[in-house]
């Protein structure tokens, strides 16, 4: 039987990862992929260890969990970020990525994220409609551009409200790179921990009225990374035509945040 979690590690970083295994049929295989690990190459510096050279790499070795899936092939259909973590979805063979390539280029898969915010939306559910385009001058950087930019939508809706936080689902209705990043920090709502996009990293001191650090230590933050999580995706499966519904649970840093959000800025409706 095929194990339910994908164990990875990386000699050169000394890193190591236990990926959960979310969904898997003889064609699809979608993965929760954990936060600060980029999901293929980065351009800029090709050495960093990332999701896709790790999983090729047991494959070619014949690890445990590739050979038990009799896996020779194995590709992403879409990205997250580099420290966004959650459901990412794989194809076992190229037929099946070029069919699922496709529904994600029709943008009929279902995204759904979960994403912890800077101050709290005027209405309970809200969509930033503003075009996307690379920032001419600093790298790696999307900026709103009316003019230049690609057609994106993406639809938000407020879940829990605290005194100065929330947390939103977000549902992208197109698949620009940093698109819920960038409509937030458009909408004055940037994600907490996203310090590309004007996002703080959240302390508990600023939560906690007698917060006290112990002597010669210094405080780390609750989220020091952007706090976004794919926690859905929903599509109709290209050879079976079922509806597909895969869910990632939240990690340990999200769920802990919400913790202390609720029990010490629990807002006053």
């Amino acid at each position: 039987m095929a194990s339910e979690s994908i164990k990875l590690s990386s000699p050169e970083t000394r890193e190591f990862w236990e990926i959960s295994v979310l969904y898997e049929d003889e064609h699809l295989l979608a993965v929760d992929k954990p936060s600060k690990l980029l999901t293929s190459p980065d351009r800029y510096d090709p050495k960093r260890p990332n999701l896709m050279k790790l999983l090729h790499a047991g494959i070619e070795r014949g690890t445990p969990w590739a050979k038990s899936r009799g896996l020779t092939y194995l590709m992403n259909a879409h990205r997250l970020d580099f420290e966004t973590s959650g459901v990412i979805l794989l194809a076992k063979d190229k037929p099946m990525l070029v069919a699922v390539a496709n529904l994600f280029g029709s943008e009929k898969p279902v995204k759904t994220y979960s994403a912890l915010v800077q101050r709290s939306p005027e209405e309970k559910s809200f969509e930033v409609d503003a075009k996307l385009a690379p920032h001419p001058v600093k790298l790696g950087l999307i900026r709103v551009d009316e003019k230049n930019g690609k057609r994106s939508r993406t639809q938000f809706e407020l879940v829990e409200k605290f005194a100065g936080y929330s947390l939103l689902k977000c549902r992208p209705l197109s698949g620009r790179q940093h698109q819920i990043r960038v409509h937030l920090q458009y909408a004055g709502l940037p994600i907490v921990g996203d310090s590309l996009y004007g996002g703080q990293p959240l302390m508990l001191s600023s939560l906690k009225r007698d917060y006290r650090l112990k002597p010669n230590k210094t405080e780390r933050p609750l989220l020091d990374r952007v706090s976004l999580h794919a926690e859905e995706l929903s599509l109709v499966h290209p050879l079976t035509n079922a509806e597909i519904k895969i869910v990632a649970p939240w990690p340990k840093d999200l769920k802990v945040a919400v913790k202390y959000l609720r029990l010490y800025a629990a807002a006053a409706f």
